[in-house]
């Protein structure tokens, strides 16, 4: 069958800012009293809304989850993603490849702030193809790995969620996508990521973004 609708997610997917975003993250939580590598940092969060795990923080650090330090996290964050942001080496030949499978039927549905993915969608020249079709999962009743934010996509874009493809690279988008009725794809450039990545639901691993347009046309 022919996807009628194609929804990317943008942190890793899209966008090269997991490590970034973890490392600005990482040296916070450090300043509260929490500390760890970034790699453990990488392994714990990403995938993953910070607010979604104020307990585990407010244990951690011994501290309460406060709007100040969200802020200052953001603030941190966000002049490190300015900074060294880079697209994801073919996202944007697939994002191109994904409109013409589509007739321009895809969308952007992250779990991060709208603001950070405008943001990073504006900096790597992809805000063109998602504006006004940009999903959230801070606005939404219930962020990865609930289906919410794919299923307001599909949704907008009036296709039900069995005839999306969702493109990810984390086994919680992975989950949301699958609870979503949808197809999933996941994106995994690190081979020891994939068996999970298949557990979670996907039906499908590539390791290049790049491929992504020719595995469309075998479709």
């Amino acid at each position: 069958m022919n996807f009628k609708a194609i929804l990317f997610d943008c942190d890793g997917v899209l966008v090269d800012s997991e490590a970034i975003t973890c490392g600005a993250l990482r040296d916070q939580l450090e300043a509260s009293g929490w500390r760890m590598t970034l790699a453990e940092c990488m392994a714990y969060f990403v995938g993953k809304a910070v607010r979604d795990e104020r307990v585990v923080i407010e244990a951690r650090t011994g501290q309460p989850l406060t709007e100040a330090w969200m802020q200052a996290f953001y603030a941190q964050r966000d002049q490190a993603l300015r900074a060294d942001l880079q697209i994801i080496p073919g996202a944007l030949a697939a994002v191109q490849a994904a409109q013409a499978h589509t007739g321009g039927q895809t969308a952007c549905a992250s779990g991060a702030d709208r603001f950070k993915v405008e943001m990073m969608l504006s900096q790597v020249g992809l805000m063109d193809f998602f504006a006004g079709r940009i999903f959230s999962g801070h606005e939404m009743p219930r962020s990865k790995p609930a289906p919410d934010v794919y299923l307001a996509a599909a949704a907008h874009l009036q296709v039900p969620g069995s005839e999306c493809l969702v493109i990810e690279d984390t086994t919680v988008g992975v989950t949301a996508g699958v609870a979503a009725a949808a197809t999933v794809w996941a994106y995994c450039p690190l081979p020891d990521a994939g068996a999970a990545l298949l557990q979670a639901g996907a039906s499908r691993l590539f390791s290049r973004m790049s491929d992504l347009p020719e595995l469309l046309l075998a479709r």
